[in-house]
């Protein structure tokens, strides 16, 4: 990150050799400080962030694959085209060919952290209505938990919203960034683990009554193993939430590579629900509850039309792009953008008020979550 300062006069009242006030980089020189990395990285071409394709499905082993969508980064449009194949036997959806070590970190960069955490951070920090809902779900299977662990924490934010609905529990967070850090030093968790779960899941043997995994599964390059991790972790009658984004919403086939829950490329595998019950019962658990309706997040449509003109509008000024945009470009951006707030306030207002009241019956649910038990 750029250690460029913007210096600020001082007022009459400071002593002469008061140090210089210290101002965070601007967004242009933030991007401006990081683009000769991105364009060193890019100069290699692309084909070592990825993988070889697979034959097999991940879930099943099933050799009958078929494509289900190819696409592009459509949020911080980065280079690159990805492919999601669909398992004609068990219907798992996973990303082929799938990202490598070096690819994971090229795409997360900057999303989560750097140039992205600000607004990222704000958003999550939004959420307290979601996560405290999310909290609800498990009161009537266990009220009282002594120790919780997010896995997939990121800054802890869920923990912070829980600790109001279960008031007596112990919250810890695990993630792969430093959001985990982040998260215990600002109070929101007792204490952040750092790193993978299912590495450092031997050490946290039958020490949790709960384990939550809201939105993290589909980021995991090997879900089976997360879930075996799970069963290790959690006590024998503790309990594991899952909530992801659910592959047989209806929205996932009318919106095509305009549905947000895709999430190309960082999401790399789509359970349907009844595989994930299976692999549940197959490791020791018992659904207790499945919800559909309760996680829907209403955002879709609007998502959608944001996505669309987002592509369309030239782009904005990205460390990825060899060069800043020039005047012309950003002012037909900003025309494109402006001409869109009619869609997206119609996208909002059907998001909100027409679907979401229904969205179960129609089949376009975007997300479900489980609650099981370990006997």
């Amino acid at each position: 990150m750029s250690d460029a300062r913007q210096e600020h006069g001082h007022g009459h009242g400071h002593a002469p050799n008061a140090p210089e006030a210290q101002a965070t980089p601007t967004r242009t020189e933030q991007v401006a400080a990081v683009r000769p990395t991105y364009q060193a990285d890019l100069a290699f071409g692309l084909d070592r962030f990825f993988e070889a394709p697979r034959t097999r499905c991940p879930w099943c082993g099933s050799a009958r694959l078929t494509t289900r969508l190819r696409t592009t980064d459509l949020l911080q449009h980065k280079p690159g085209r990805f492919l999601l194949d669909r398992c004609q036997d068990c219907r798992h959806t996973f990303q082929n060919p799938r990202l490598s070590a070096a690819g994971l970190e090229f795409y997360y960069r900057d999303f989560y952290d750097g140039l992205g955490e600000k607004q990222l951070g704000n958003t999550f920090a939004s959420r307290t209505k979601m996560y405290e809902q999310r909290a609800r779900a498990l009161l009537p299977f266990d009220d009282a938990p002594k120790n919780w662990l997010d896995v997939g924490t990121g800054h802890g934010h869920f923990c912070e919203a829980a600790r109001g609905v279960h008031t007596g529990t112990a919250f810890d967070g695990l993630d792969f960034t430093d959001g985990a850090e982040l998260a215990e030093r600002a109070g929101r968790v007792e204490r952040g683990y750092r790193g993978s779960f299912t590495e450092l899941a031997p050490e946290l043997a039958a020490h949790y009554d709960v384990v939550s995994m809201f939105h993290y599964l589909e980021h995991s390059t090997e879900p089976p193993l997360e879930l075996e991790a799970a069963r290790q972790a959690i006590r024998p009658g503790g309990h594991l939430v899952i909530e992801v984004p659910d592959p047989d919403s209806r929205y996932a086939r009318l919106l095509g590579r305009w549905w947000l829950p895709w999430l190309q490329p960082q999401h790399l595998h789509f359970v349907p629900v009844d595989n994930l019950r299976q692999r549940l019962t197959d490791l020791g658990f018992t659904v207790v509850l499945e919800q559909h309706a309760e996680p829907h997040d209403p955002v879709d449509l609007l998502a959608a039309v944001w996505l669309a003109l987002d592509n369309a509008a030239p782009r904005d000024n990205l460390p990825w792009l060899p060069h800043p945009p020039n005047a012309l470009r950003r002012t037909l951006r900003a025309a494109v953008l402006l001409a869109g707030v009619p869609a997206l306030i119609l996208g909002t207002l059907l998001d909100r008020f027409a679907v979401r009241p229904i969205s179960h019956r129609l089949g376009v649910s975007n997300a479900y979550r489980l609650v099981a038990r370990r006997d």
